[in-house]
């Protein structure tokens, strides 16, 4: 590549704005202007690429609606009650409180699709409760709560599915329903570490739930169960769009902490919507960014060279494949996932378009793929959440997670090697890809 060329020097402007601190999506957009000005071309065709791009996808407004449902559950009760309601479940187990953290997150993932807002919400509350009186390393309890969030955007509904069906137009519905069996394999993987901690480190037995007490404890946390069933057989059923869906979870999470619980005041939903719109408002930017970059490497024809390239090594399916998880595993370490999601996948997409690999399927690799780069150092963004969270050094931090990484490696290696498990209930459900 010659390094004069304006796309080259667009990309060396985007990496050394983003290197000095400029949001990435402020640096794609300022790179992408220095890219129209030194090719001659129209400078006025960012503003139509962010128009076009943020106007007229009415998925994209998926986006923020999931963002408030997450913060909504998180300000009222609906944790605790979830909590108590899976202590009920698990906790009588040797390590409960460990279990407990699982299963907390494989329910609050048919929730939020947000990792980040797992981690602060359940994630917080479960590094409280499994510190409490020493019964667990505050460095273990904050490496297993980094790690069960990274299931919260894989079981469906999932943010980053959104973004990635932005990108590729495949079903949103079929890609939600494709996480199910890869999020409950990382689950089940990481129950097997806990269950070998437990037995080795000596983890406690929590006192039993009375069985009497059992029919009070669902009841009360009855209402916060029906959410993933409201928002997943809307859009199953055809009631509703993914996008409308969303709108659905937000209302249903207001309805429950307000009229259900009671437990959510003005200033308390004034602060949820402000944190929503912040989050929101930045990842709109990135993904703005990346709507006018893609236009860039559109017009270099980056994705059709690639293509090429790639079937000039005669790759067969799963060699892409693994080629693709090794280049996302080693990007995840250094780039956040959004990023990759609207940068870099593109250019990929066709290639494994060529190569007759399922959308859905890849999708699916792509993001479990992504999502590991939570959790994975240096940059890992769930660890210094964690670490911020826990006041644990980063260092034990990283020590305590990578037993849970490797096994979540492992099922990132199975649903790529076996598509079938992502694929059979989209299949059962009548998809035709």
């Amino acid at each position: 590549m010659n390094l004069a060329s304006p796309f080259s020097l667009s990309v060396i402007a985007i990496t050394a704005l983003a290197f000095l601190g400029l949001p990435i999506g402020h640096a794609m957009i300022a790179g992408s202007i220095l890219y129209l000005l030194l090719a001659g071309l129209d400078m006025g065709t960012v503003a139509e690429q962010l128009l076009n791009g943020m106007y007229a996808n009415y998925i994209i407004l998926a986006v923020p609606l999931f963002v408030l449902a997450a913060e909504l559950m998180n300000i009222g009760s609906m944790t605790e009650r979830l909590l108590r309601f899976c202590n009920a479940i698990v906790g009588r187990f040797r390590g409960g409180l460990a279990f407990v953290n699982i299963v907390q997150a494989i329910i609050f993932a048919g929730m939020s699709g947000s990792a980040i807002a797992d981690a602060a919400g359940p994630g917080k509350l479960m590094q409280k409760m499994m510190t409490k009186d020493g019964k667990y390393p505050p460095s273990y309890a904050a490496a297993l709560s980094a790690a069960t969030a990274v299931i919260g955007p894989i079981i469906p509904p999932s943010i980053p599915m959104v973004v990635y069906a932005l990108v590729s137009d495949a079903s949103i519905g079929y890609l939600f329903l494709g996480g199910v069996v890869p999020g409950l394999l990382m689950a089940s993987g990481q129950m097997i570490i806990v269950a070998y901690h437990a037995r080795v480190r000596g983890f406690p037995v929590e006192p039993p739930t009375p069985l009497r007490q059992m029919p009070r404890i669902t009841w009360q946390a009855l209402p916060s169960l029906m959410m993933p069933v409201v928002l997943l057989g809307g859009i199953y059923s055809g009631a509703t769009t993914p996008t409308e869906a969303a709108a659905v979870a937000g209302a249903y999470a207001l309805l429950v902490s307000v009229v259900f619980y009671r437990s959510v005041s003005l200033a308390d939903f004034y602060r949820s919507v402000l944190v929503s719109a912040r989050t929101s408002a930045s990842i709109g930017m990135l993904i703005g960014g990346a709507l006018v970059f893609n236009y860039v490497v559109t017009v270099e024809n980056i994705p059709q060279s690639v293509s090429t390239l790639l079937q000039h090594w005669q790759l067969s399916p799963i060699g892409f494949l693994i080629l693709v998880n090794i280049l996302l595993l080693l990007l995840g370490c250094v780039l956040e996932g959004t990023t990759i999601l609207l940068v870099i996948v593109p250019v990929l997409i066709p290639t494994a378009r060529a190569l007759g690999i399922d959308l859905v399927h890849f999708g699916v690799v792509v993001v479990v793929n992504i999502m590991l780069g939570l959790v994975t150092p240096p940059y890992g963004l769930l660890l210094f959440i964690m670490t911020r969270i826990a006041e644990v050094p980063f260092k034990e931090l990283v020590r305590n997670v990578l037993p849970f990484l490797w096994a979540m490696i492992a099922s990132l290696a199975l649903i790529t090697f076996f598509p079938g498990l992502v694929l059979w209930l989209p299949r059962l459900l009548g998809y035709q890809g």
